[in-house]
């Protein structure tokens, strides 16, 4: 039976001071780190044995996938990192602080451009400060210049049918340290979570997610380790 395990990142240095983040590469902060060793002991304490582990090309998640690989004492394993398991892409909202988005556009405008399905922020000017062209480790991808949550999905799913699919289907056990919204789309994926409610989905930092699917890679089981930081999930079946 193949295991999956989902860690969203820890917290960063941009959620600590309120500001969106997307695709711009912010460290952890102090207790971002502490997240992440804490997923790796809980794992640990599993005795869960990974084959090889995934992750995005930003470093808040990089490093929580190898805290927590460290944590668990399977540091050794493979790590495969790609853009498509980036965060959402946030457009013109990029860098600037939630809060004042807010008094400036309203709160409204500023909830249906972080929690609608496929309503995407204002897209972000070339040129600028986050004009991610110019970083090679997108060298020859057409990259977006805003996302929904539909359009992360869109990218999420065809990396997880050519790469991360068949590895389960080998019955592997595997470990994908990504974002609040990349994760989001693998979830509603294998839960078949509708449109109007995966926004509401919450997937908490640092608390390893426990999923076990059987051979259609449907989930039969699921339970996050940290059961005190714990959010609702999806039914199964």
């Amino acid at each position: 039976m193949p295991t999956l395990v989902l860690l969203r990142h820890g917290q960063s240095q941009w959620n600590l001071e309120n500001r969106f983040t997307g695709w711009v590469d912010v460290n952890l902060s102090p207790a971002g780190e502490a997240e992440a060793v804490r997923g790796g002991a809980l794992l640990k304490d599993t005795g869960l044995q990974f084959d090889r582990a995934y992750t995005s090309v930003l470093k808040r998640a990089i490093r929580t996938g190898l805290l927590a690989l460290e944590g668990a004492d399977q540091l050794w394993i493979p790590m495969i990192k790609d853009w498509r398991l980036n965060e959402r892409h946030y457009g013109a909202l990029t860098g600037l602080n939630k809060a004042e988005t807010a008094a400036l556009h309203g709160d409204a405008q500023v909830h249906v451009w972080r929690r609608s399905y496929d309503i995407p922020p204002p897209p972000l000017a070339p040129g600028g400060d986050y004009d991610f062209s110019r970083d090679r480790r997108y060298g020859g991808v057409a990259l977006p210049d805003t996302e929904s949550l539909k359009t992360t999905l869109d990218r999420v799913l065809p990396y997880w049918e050519a790469q991360i699919a068949p590895d389960l289907r080998l019955g592997e056990t595997l470990l994908i340290a990504a974002h609040g919204n990349s994760l989001r789309a693998i979830v509603k994926h294998l839960f078949a979570v509708p449109d109007d409610e995966i926004v509401g989905v919450e997937i908490p930092t640092g608390n390893p997610l426990v999923i076990d699917l059987n051979a259609a890679l449907t989930p039969v089981a699921a339970r996050y380790l940290d059961e005190m930081r714990a959010t609702a999930l999806p039914p199964i079946g």
